[in-house]
């Protein structure tokens, strides 16, 4: 991740001039490039997948769409997760859906799962706090290289996915690491480990 330090922008100016860009996000009026790398890419691409077949086997009326914004009212940031689940109910209340991708409001989303890199800190902190706020229920901080904080992943580090349930107005935590379940209140029925997800990091 790496931030320039040139003139603020407000989100308008950001979603004009970089909201076709899979690369930027803003935080806090400050552009920010994001740096994936390609296992980053892999485990993004295979939660996506994963979350997907879980939507077409419940039919459910959800969608992960290529690309989005989160934009936070009355601040300048907007965020862009690496997967957001989205309701399709309820897009009619978005006001800027129909000419750009971008939500304002958490109740059109129903999982955001982030997968964590050298702006770790934002992923574990500002995110939570910000996703909580905006009343996104279900937020996953996905760790597959166990780089995260001990005070959020445990000593020894290593690889660990965090989900993140909001109850009333906080996130309440749990880990998962190893051979682990993964447990959703989104996809109750989600057949998924913690390793299924980090081996989708390594190459074959």
């Amino acid at each position: 991740m790496v931030q320039f330090a040139s003139k603020l922008l407000t989100v308008d100016e950001f979603i004009t001039q970089y909201g076709d860009s899979d690369r930027h996000e803003l935080i806090d009026g400050e552009l920010v490039e994001m740096e994936p790398t390609g296992p980053h890419e892999q485990v993004l691409a295979f939660v996506g997948r994963k979350l997907n077949v879980e939507i077409d086997r419940q039919e459910l009326a959800y969608f992960i769409p290529h690309r989005c914004l989160i934009k936070l009212l009355s601040t300048n940031t907007a965020f862009r997760p690496d997967v957001i689940v989205l309701d399709q109910r309820q897009l009619t209340n978005e006001p800027l859906w129909q000419q750009e991708p971008v939500i304002t409001s958490g109740k059109s989303i129903k999982l955001i799962a982030e997968v964590v890199s050298t702006n770790w800190q934002n992923d574990y902190a500002r995110k939570v706090e910000d996703y909580a706020l905006l009343g996104v229920s279900e937020y996953w901080i996905i760790d597959y290289l166990g780089i995260g904080g001990r005070e959020y992943i445990g000593k020894p580090k290593q690889p660990t996915i965090t989900i993140c349930t909001l109850v009333e107005d906080e996130y309440h935590r749990q880990l998962f690491q190893n051979d682990e379940q993964l447990i959703s209140s989104v996809f109750p029925n989600l057949q998924l480990t913690s390793k299924q997800i980090f081996d989708s990091s390594l190459t074959s």
